[in-house]
């Protein structure tokens, strides 16, 4: 018999929940068959059978959370139809508490914790139910326990039994109505942007600065060459490899905001892995094209697009998503026409793009000219980026989009 145990997915990732399993116990699984998907904060992964067998016991069912190494199934050699399969509802819920630990009094909270959180708690006999979690979802880690005040934990006798509510007034024809509502659990990868997003504004000291593009030369560009363009390189020249280029032109000119903070140190970073925001099903993910200083036009677009793919497909891998210095993002796509976009922390910078759109332009004294518009936004850690760095920033970056030739030197 082998362990179906919970892979190392990286540095970052140290938990994950059960989304699906794709196997019922007792069936029969070649080597190489995917037994399970686990969703992670960043992305989904598929653990695959390392044997061939039967699938003997299912420990940790969908919907729970699992740590680095935890044993989540039991594979046995075999063809199936052996003992492992189960014979009745009550038979297998018995298999599943034969695998599972004895509750104990701290256990049989309803809060969802990790495994250290509980031995930890069964250690000094706190119940869950009284300790405070700082996470979002309400999950319960060790740290929580370790800073549970045992007092607050003492139990307390339960309250009196209140009378029961009057039934509500019956509607016409003497039934009651109950107003619908639906209730769904945040997925993991929400979760864990709702904590990362409400981290960076509580963290960085960010502030919003916004300009204005014409983008007049940029659309004559791409009328003029976008059928040359996709012909050669079988990519459209769409507008996010000119703010690329520019978002790295801009850069090289002031290099602060291309770094991270360490501690009381700055980390300037010599490279430049352009993250691009791109919503998916399951939520906003930024995947990251590296190098972008040294990519062309064209292969800047087919970066993006392949990765844009991926993110739609869930097929994202972890090598995809890490070490950006800094982010774009483009609500203009959905019609955004002015937002103030939050760090993608530890980047120190985040660019955003909005709506085209056209509007009345002073051309001179006397004349008027209706342009298309786009409204643009840097959002900035002013602990370490001064605000007339983060102007002249946004200032670089729509100087070289108006002159779009400029991106081949700048760039």
């Amino acid at each position: 018999m082998s362990e179906i145990k919970v892979p190392a997915m990286g540095e970052s990732i140290t938990e994950g929940t059960v989304s699906r399993w794709l196997v019922k116990e007792g069936e029969t699984v070649n080597q190489g068959d995917v037994l399970l998907e686990l969703e992670t904060d960043k992305v989904n992964i598929e653990i695959s059978a390392e044997e061939s067998g039967v699938l003997e016991k299912i420990v940790r069912q969908e919907g729970e959370t699992v740590e680095i190494g935890e044993t989540i199934g039991t594979l046995s050699a075999g063809t199936g139809g052996g003992s492992g399969a189960p014979t009745s509802q009550p038979a297998a819920a018995e298999q599943k508490q034969a695998a599972a630990p004895a509750p104990e009094s701290s256990d049989s909270s309803s809060k969802t914790a990790s495994p250290s959180a509980r031995k930890l708690a069964r250690e000094r006999g706190i119940e869950l139910d009284q300790v405070q979690s700082k996470d979002p979802i309400g999950r319960v880690y060790q740290d929580d326990v370790k800073t549970h005040n045992t007092q607050a934990a003492a139990p307390t006798p339960p309250p009196a039994k209140a009378p029961a509510a009057a039934p509500s007034a019956p509607a016409a024809g003497g039934s009651t109505y109950t107003k619908p509502v639906e209730r769904q659990r945040m997925s993991r990868r929400r979760a864990t942007i709702a904590k990362r997003l409400v981290e960076a504004q509580q963290t960085a000291a960010m502030l919003t600065t916004f300009n204005e593009v014409d983008m007049t030369a940029i659309m004559d560009v791409r009328k003029r060459r976008k059928d040359k363009f996709k012909e050669k390189h079988e990519i459209n020249l769409g507008f996010m490899s000119f703010f690329t280029k520019a978002v790295v032109g801009a850069l090289k000119k002031f290099p602060t905001i291309n770094a991270e903070i360490d501690g009381e140190d700055v980390v300037l970073k010599k490279y430049y892995d352009i993250g691009i925001a791109v919503s998916a099903k399951e939520g906003l993910v930024v995947p990251v094209v590296r190098d972008a200083d040294r990519l062309g036009f064209a292969e800047i677009e087919k970066s993006i697009a392949d990765l844009a793919s991926k993110a739609r497909s869930n097929t994202l891998a972890l090598s995809d998503l890490q070490g950006g210095t800094f982010t774009i993002t483009n609500g203009g796509t959905f019609g955004s026409l002015l937002s103030t976009p939050i760090l993608n922390t530890p980047q120190v910078g985040i660019l955003g793009m909005h709506k085209i759109q056209l509007r009345p332009v002073a051309i001179d004294a006397e004349r008027m000219e209706n342009r298309p518009m786009m409204y643009i936004a840097l959002s900035y850690d002013h602990r370490i980026i001064d605000g007339s760095e983060a102007v002249r920033f946004l200032v670089t970056v729509k100087e070289l989009l108006e002159d779009p030739e400029s991106l081949l030197i700048e760039g």
